[in-house]
């Protein structure tokens, strides 16, 4: 897996926590999954119809009523899903499990596995904006996943952040699985 798959993955609300009720074994039939995961039904079929096209989820074929699709995951969607339920299972409050569903959450505290300055992290994530990136660091730094300290040794001052707390722990789980450009 690397950096760009993940930034796809989380690129829909829902992904995560698809892949994560699955690995748990709730049953892979759409109104099951949609009720554990808690998703609006728009919001949660685009997110199952992107894991699909990701081939981490594919239909259950020769099963079930044409009406009522059953999915399972796939060799590379296992993998995921295991991923994906130790992350969803490590913030203890709803607030931040919402952090989890927003799209640049993961990747940033994936780039963050040692302290970097704000461009290190933009170079790593090239498709994300400056504004993104800025947004994503405040609310991390917010729920207190992410700390920025001022280096004033350096001229001009720098800001260099690193993951505290579940920020860590998600870190020090998921960026030992991605190949990045580090």
């Amino acid at each position: 897996m690397d950096i760009n798959f993940l930034v796809n993955l989380t690129s829909r609300a829902w992904s995560l926590s698809i892949l994560s009720k699955m690995d748990m074994g709730v049953a892979g039939r759409q109104a099951t999954l949609l009720a554990a995961t808690g998703a609006n039904r728009t919001a949660f079929v685009q997110s199952l119809n992107h894991l699909i096209a990701m081939g981490l989820v594919e239909r259950n074929p020769g099963y079930g009523h044409p009406l009522r699709p059953e999915f399972q995951l796939t060799q590379s969607g296992i993998v995921a899903a295991a991923l994906a339920t130790k992350i969803q299972t490590l913030p203890r409050e709803k607030e931040q499990r919402d952090l989890l569903r927003r799209s640049w959450t993961l990747p940033i505290l994936t780039s963050l596995n040692r302290p970097r300055q704000f461009n290190d992290i933009k170079r790593n994530l090239q498709v994300i904006s400056d504004r993104a990136l800025s947004q994503s660091l405040k609310s991390l730094e917010a729920r207190d996943w992410v700390c920025r300290q001022i280096d004033v040794s350096a001229r001009p001052p720098i800001s260099i952040y690193n993951t505290v707390n579940t920020g860590r722990k998600i870190s020090q789980i998921i960026a030992p699985k991605i190949r990045q450009t580090l």
